[in-house]
C-alpha cells in the first residue's frame, strides 16, 4: 500500500444552510484535491463530522466521492467504534467497492487495556476485506496505543499503517525504528508533519490539505525526497495558521478557509458550532498571507 505514502486529506463534509449535505460542494472539493496533487482521499474521519452523519448519509457521501474520483486516487474510509462487535457487523454489511483501506480509530470512552486494544484491532483486521490503518489519537479517545501494541499489530497481514496523533516523538520514533519495512507511520498532526517525516515518517493525513492541497503536498513530498530546505520553508509558511484551524474545534476552522476560497460554506452540525468572529478575523488575516 505504498500508494498511501505522502499526503492524504481528511475531507470535510460540506453542508448547506439547512445542514443537509451539499453534494455540489462535495464534488468541487473532491476535484480540488485530486487536481492539486494529493495522494489519497480520507472519507468520514473526524474532520468529515462522521459521528453526526446518519448511516444512509455515510453511504451517499462515499458513493458520490467514488463517482467523482473515477478511480484517480485511492480512497480510505473511516470506520471505528468502541463496540467491537457492532463495528465488525458494520464491516460485514458494508459495500467496499471503490474503497482501498479503512482508517479505524482506537476505541473511545471505555478505555481498554493494551491487550484490549490489540484484540479489538485484530478482530477488525480479521473481518475487514480491505487493509486497515490504525488511528491513535489519545486526545479524543482517552486511550493511547503504545508502540509495543502498534508493533504487535503491525505483524498482522491486514494492518498496513498507523496514523499517529499522540504528539509524542519518543513514541513515533520507537515505532519507526522497530516497524516492519512496509508498515507505514503517518502523521495525524499537520503542524509537526515536516519534522515527523524527517525522522522517518511516511506522510500525513491532513486537515489543512482541504484548503491548500498543492502547497502542503509540495511540503510533504519535498520532505520525503530529503529536500529539507524547501520543506522547512513551506512548514514555517503554514505554521501560523495551523493552530488557528483547531482553536475552536475541527472542522470549523478549515471550513471557514474553504468558504474564503469559494469551495464550500461554513456550516457544521451540533454539537459543533461555527468559529467566532474573532477567530474568523485571525484565520482570514493569515489566509491572506498564503
Amino acid at each position: 500500500m505504498q500508494s498511501l505514502k505522502g499526503i492524504g486529506v481528511a475531507m470535510v463534509t460540506p453542508f448547506d444552510s439547512d445542514l443537509k449535505i451539499d453534494y455540489n460542494a462535495l464534488d468541487k472539493l473532491t476535484n480540488h484535491l485530486i487536481d492539486n496533487k494529493v495522494d489519497y482521499l480520507v472519507v468520514q474521519g473526524t474532520t468529515g463530522e462522521s459521528v453526526t452523519l446518519r448511516t444512509s448519509e455515510k453511504g451517499e457521501v462515499l458513493r458520490r466521492i467514488i463517482t467523482t474520483n473515477q478511480g484517480r486516487l485511492p480512497i480510505v474510509l473511516g470506520m471505528g467504534s468502541n463496540n467491537t462487535a457492532s463495528l465488525i457487523e458494520s464491516i460485514e454489511k458494508w459495500n467496499f467497492e471503490g474503497v482501498d483501506a479503512i482508517l479505524s480509530v482506537a476505541p473511545y470512552y471505555n478505555k481498554p487495556t493494551q491487550e484490549g486494544l490489540y484484540q479489538h484491532f485484530k478482530a477488525v483486521a480479521d473481518a475487514s476485506p480491505v487493509p486497515v490503518i490504525l488511528y491513535n489519537v489519545p486526545g479524543r479517545t482517552s486511550s493511547n496505543i503504545l508502540p509495543k501494541t502498534v508493533l504487535r499489530l503491525a505483524d498482522h497481514p491486514n494492518i498496513i499503517a498507523v496514523k499517529e496523533a499522540s504528539g509524542s516523538f519518543d513514541q513515533f520514533m520507537e515505532i519507526i525504528a522497530k516497524k516492519p519495512k512496509d508498515f507505514l507511520v503517518i502523521s495525524g498532526d499537520d503542524a509537526i508533519t515536516q519534522p515527523f517525516i524527517s525522522v522517518g515518517g511516511d506522510g500525513v493525513i491532513s486537515v489543512i490539505g482541504n484548503a491548500y492541497p498543492l502547497e502542503f503536498s509540495e511540503m510533504v513530498h519535498a520532505a520525503l525526497a530529503n529536500k529539507m530546505d524547501r520543506s522547512r520553508e513551506l512548514h514555517y509558511k503554514f505554521l501560523p495558521i495551523i493552530p488557528l484551524l483547531f482553536q475552536e474545534g475541527n472542522p470549523g476552522g478549515v471550513k471557514e478557509i474553504l468558504k474564503y476560497l469559494g469551495i464550500c460554506e461554513n456550516y457544521v452540525r451540533l454539537p459543533l458550532v461555527c468559529v467566532t468572529n474573532e477567530l474568523k478575523s485571525e484565520l482570514l488575516e493569515e489566509a491572506a498571507k498564503l
